[in-house]
């Protein structure tokens, strides 16, 4: 038997291996009820990387194929010298799922991504692993998981020093992932053809808290001025109406840091919103009053937006550089002022006792599911910061 008839051999069992380990991750499809419905998802669980390995098996190319004959290309993770696993799935290996329950909560922003990734876990594993996904908000999702009540929270911003205390003294240690990004999104009802874009003076003029009783546009005029705004005289004498999410949400704390806060600290006032508009930790609420005015203006993560995109039209951002609207190429390349980036932090005590916690963790950092960040609606998130997410996790 000659070394080309070897090696032929060689890939057909590789071959049928990754069949077998396909065959057991797409079982039937499995009760989806323990996580929350998103709208038209599409769980993209079904990755039968086989089928292109199967394509390669009528070539002797050998560059890929012998490198997998001294190692185990197919197994669900590889191991490193710590014991900790690095997801299988990035490498294009089948993921095999451990069976269990893993609750996730925190952030109305990210809850469509592991949303998604839990719909996935679901039907990969046949149902046996069951993932239960809430949205209540970043701040709340830190309350609960700092004392212990959650496995993983979703944020839309990174803990800070309240946080990271609550966490210490609740005895949770954790490890905090970089899944995706967002740009928030400020924006209006189309019919609104007076405002296309506006720049941070603007937005505090508007929202921040000095805006406090403001109900039209033009009431802000002034203010805006005096802040030295190159937008003030584009503001219409319209109904002001303001739907935001309120201090719960990590969406929140974002749009303080971008829009409010040095000029609140400048002028010796709050670094806070004006109290006074429609809040809701519930996005698909706030994207609905941004519809239901002509002259609304409110902020959502830009997966909300880009959903709803015909019904709303979100504002350029001028920080400066001149007006930026948010698109997947801007917030990918930074140049849109309000791009920022996505977490998950893990429990990594669950994760070491409950092995279905860290399958979830595997299969949301493998390449499946990493698919799922911009079926969500938001932005991958660049090479080396995928790689830097799947070491921190493999270094737990």
């Amino acid at each position: 038997m000659n070394i080309s008839t070897l090696r032929r051999q060689a890939v057909a069992a590789v071959i049928a291996g990754s069949l077998v380990l396909a065959a057991c991750g797409d079982d039937d499809d499995a009760d989806t009820a323990t996580t929350e419905a998103v709208a038209d998802t599409e769980a993209s669980a079904d990755t039968e990387a086989p089928t292109d390995t199967e394509a390669s098996a009528d070539t002797e190319a050998t560059t890929d194929t012998e490198a997998t004959t001294d190692t185990e290309a197919t197994t669900a993770s590889e191991t490193t010298e710590s014991g900790a696993s690095t997801p299988g799935g990035a490498a294009g290996g089948a993921l095999e799922l451990a069976e269990g329950d893993v609750f996730v909560t925190g952030s109305s922003t990210v809850e469509p991504i592991s949303i998604r990734v839990g719909e996935l876990a679901n039907e990969m594993s046949g149902g046996g692993l069951a993932v239960a996904v809430e949205g209540p908000g970043t701040g709340d999702g830190f309350a609960t998981f700092c004392a212990g009540g959650a496995d993983i929270t979703d944020a839309s911003r990174p803990i800070n020093d309240e946080e990271i205390a609550s966490c210490e003294e609740g005895g949770v240690e954790y490890v905090e992932l970089e899944v995706a990004i967002d740009g928030l999104t400020v924006a209006t009802n189309p019919a609104n053809t007076a405002i296309t874009c506006l720049d941070i003076p603007a937005l505090y003029a508007l929202i921040g808290p000095e805006s406090e009783g403001f109900t039209n546009w033009s009431d802000a005029t002034e203010l805006a001025t005096e802040l030295g705004s190159d937008y003030a005289d584009a503001f219409p004498d319209l109904p002001l109406d303001i739907n935001g999410p309120g201090e719960e949400s990590g969406t929140y704390d974002s749009f303080l840091e971008f829009a409010i806060a040095d000029l609140a600290e400048e002028r010796g006032q709050d670094e806070a919103t004006r109290a006074d508009y429609s809040s809701s930790p519930n996005d698909n609420l706030i994207v609905q009053g941004i519809e239901s005015s002509q002259s609304s203006l409110g902020w959502v993560g830009f997966a909300y937006f880009q959903a709803e995109a015909e019904r709303m039209k979100g504002i350029e951002v001028d920080a400066g550089e001149g007006c930026v609207a948010p698109t997947v190429e801007t917030i990918a390349d930074g140049t849109y002022p309000f791009s920022r980036s996505l977490y998950i932090y893990v429990n990594t005590a669950n994760a070491e006792s409950n092995p279905a916690v860290a399958s979830y963790v595997d299969l949301y950092l493998s390449e499946e599911g990493l698919a799922t960040v911009a079926e969500a609606g938001y932005v991958d998130l660049p090479a080396d910061r995928i790689a830097a997410t799947q070491q921190a996790w493999a270094g737990r």
